[in-house]
């Protein structure tokens, strides 16, 4: 049975963006699951390139990370919706590259958050 994109993925982001933790930081996980959503197909499919909207999200997600707990928010919010979603590792990785920025923190299941500075 195949299932169109949409009726696939909004399902997705809503679980994600109720389910996330929240976080003290001036960074909001809902806002995080947001500003990636776009990303969504292409951190669980990988392939290709990163679509022109979520690099726009990528670039507005690197503009928030400006302080070490800033960037552990990001970073735990970053941790806990990969996992959720089941993220294509090698493209998680290589999502800000492949859009032109140096993200500063790091879009994996494995990362200890309290490591990043």
């Amino acid at each position: 049975m195949k299932f169109s994109g949409l009726s696939v993925v909004a399902p997705a982001i809503v679980m994600l963006v109720v389910f996330m933790p929240t976080s003290e930081a001036a960074v909001d996980c809902s806002d995080v699951v947001k500003t990636l959503s776009p990303c969504l197909n292409y951190l669980q499919n990988g392939g290709g390139m990163p679509s022109a909207d979520c690099c726009a999200g990528a670039n507005n997600l690197y503009s928030k990370a400006t302080s070490t707990d800033n960037r552990q928010a990001i970073c735990s919010c970053i941790k806990t919706a990969a996992a959720k979603i089941n993220t294509n590792d090698a493209a998680a990785q290589g999502l800000p590259g492949s859009c032109g920025i140096s993200l500063p923190v790091p879009i994996s299941r494995d990362i200890d958050c309290s490591k990043v500075n």
